[in-house]
């Protein structure tokens, strides 16, 4: 089944799993969102944020709960994080990070070196809706 920006939302868990494995990666990055910290939500007055490399996470459900860590990686066509020291260790003796997924995730530090990130994250962004300027794209009739 290919990806249909029409999707009406399916209870089907089937469906849900093919839309989510079929979905575009400009898509992808908007399910890639991350619960931000109690501070952080009063301070932006919003819910949750795209998580980026160099952010602070605390991990809320799995093995590793309570820890934090700065986000390594972000791998959009798994939809997974990776966050630096959450590692395992092979039979072999080799670590690898492990991938946890970004709904057992919250944001703790955000970076804002970003132009557009803190744009979006400002408050008076989310407060203020965008006014349309009037007299723009309006033809005036003339009558002769």
């Amino acid at each position: 089944m290919a990806f249909v920006k029409t999707w009406n939302k399916s209870t089907q868990p089937r469906k849900q799993r093919s839309y989510r494995y079929n979905v575009p990666l400009h898509v992808r990055q908007k399910l890639m969102r991350v619960h931000l910290s109690t501070d952080l939500r009063k301070k932006h007055n919003t819910r949750t944020t795209q998580v980026r490399v160099g952010d602070k996470v605390q991990i809320m459900r799995g093995q590793f709960t309570k820890r934090e860590g700065k986000v390594e990686k972000v791998d959009l066509k798994r939809e997974k994080v990776y966050i630096t020291g959450i590692e395992k260790i092979k039979k072999n003796g080799t670590k690898f990070l492990v991938s946890l997924s970004p709904s057992n995730l919250m944001i703790m530090e955000l970076i804002l070196k970003d132009k557009k990130r803190k744009l979006k994250l400002s408050p008076a962004a989310v407060e203020k809706p965008v006014e349309k300027a009037e007299g723009k794209n309006t033809k005036e009739k003339t009558s002769k």
